[in-house]
């Protein structure tokens, strides 16, 4: 019989010849210029690791980053921000291939989001630096002076791009893990501590998001659904209007809700802008309101502008159904949740389509046989 170790080294080997990133860890890597580092450590996002060793009595700092790029073409970045813990204000080094195929590192500045400046003049002295890539990761190393001696914690940044253009790192991608790439670091212990505030500002993108999936994907189709198909029974008069006005005003409620936290988000992440989301949101926001207070002013059935009422209400009733469905997919790009949130969010609108099919035949077969039974009652259709 043989033994189950060795089908479970086999599966080892294939996995990591297949993904080398996924099966690395820090103290398993090995560098070609056989630099030797005293701290590693698996950083939390983008699946990257930093390797450190300080000279505490020259305040020098030897670093290997290592990460995989969103694409072979891409970049990473590994940078100290001597203020602060985030993107503003990091003193930054780039790896990446140049024109001719061959890595390089650069510096620069990231002084605002706007502003992201080549400069070879930073916080802190750069001795040495030097880049390579194979196996799917690239490697950044380099050998940092800094100007505070004794200085035993920093702040630091990391990330990754998918492209480089005209010798300038394209801008990266705006998920929860590039977001997160940030923490304070202690080159004597070896901790690596993330900025907790990036879980509390994911919390909110995801409440952001469920509120508006909820509120303008789910309840306002089928407020929709419940005023243009229930009106044709006569038994549910006036029974669907109120079910109508109950869950628009509920979808109104809590889509504002959402509407609200998107609006804290934006005020909380300078220089991110999802530019079509945030129109759609606003302009859903402004139709909706404008629908609530037109309800105020719904004329009675036989009023003589009661026709240009309803093709009023329903022409911006099926625009604001149009312009939710597009946003909340905008917003499931945006987030990037599981697989298995847009499946199901897939499914209940398929499931809605489904019901609504069906009950626009049963409509129609209502109306044909009113008319051909020549029914007197009147029909606000």
């Amino acid at each position: 019989m043989s033994s189950p170790v060795i089908p479970f080294a086999f599966f080892v080997v294939i996995a990591s010849l297949i993904s080398p990133s996924l099966s690395q860890t820090c103290s398993s890597q090995k560098f070609t210029n056989k630099k030797v580092y005293t701290r590693c450590s698996d950083l939390p996002a983008l699946k990257s690791f930093l390797h450190w060793r300080y000279d505490a009595e020259n305040s020098t700092l030897y670093i290997a980053f290592v990460a995989p790029p969103d694409k072979p073409d891409g970049w990473i970045a590994w940078a100290i921000n001597p203020n602060d813990v985030g993107m503003v204000g990091a003193q930054t080094l780039f790896a990446f291939k140049n024109s001719k195929g061959e890595m390089v590192v650069k510096t620069y500045d990231i002084s605002s989001y706007s502003s992201i400046k080549e400069s070879s003049k930073l916080w802190f002295d750069v001795k040495e630096a030097a880049a390579e890539f194979s196996g799917g990761l690239m490697r950044l190393f380099a050998t940092l002076v800094l100007p505070e001696k004794g200085k035993m914690t920093l702040n630091h940044v990391w990330q990754v791009g998918a492209s480089v253009t005209n010798g300038f790192p394209a801008k990266h991608n705006f998920q929860p893990a590039n977001l997160n790439s940030k923490g304070t670091l202690d080159l004597l212990s070896g901790e690596s501590k993330t900025d907790a505030s990036g879980d509390s500002k994911v919390k909110k993108k995801n409440i952001h998001g469920i509120l508006n999936a909820i509120s303008w994907g789910m309840l306002f189709p089928i407020g929709i659904i419940i005023a243009r198909y229930l009106r044709t029974f006569q038994s549910a008069d006036p029974a669907w209007f109120y079910l109508h006005v109950s869950f628009q005003c509920s979808a109104y409620v809590i889509g504002v809700a959402g509407w609200a936290t998107g609006l804290k988000l934006g005020s909380e992440s300078k220089g991110i802008t999802y530019h079509v989301h945030r129109n759609i949101g606003i302009t859903l926001f402004c139709l909706a309101t404008l629908q609530v207070f037109a309800l105020l002013l719904r004329p009675k059935k036989d009023h003589k502008y009661r026709l240009y009422w309803n093709i009023y209400h329903h022409g911006v009733g099926y625009t604001m159904l149009i312009l939710s469905l597009i946003n909340v997919f905008k917003g499931l790009d945006i987030l990037d949740p599981a697989t298995k949130w847009r499946s199901a969010y897939i499914v209940i609108l398929v499931v809605l389509g489904v019901i609504a099919l069906l009950l626009e035949v049963i409509t129609w077969i209502v109306v044909l046989r009113r008319k051909s039974n020549k029914s007197t009652k009147p029909y606000d259709g």
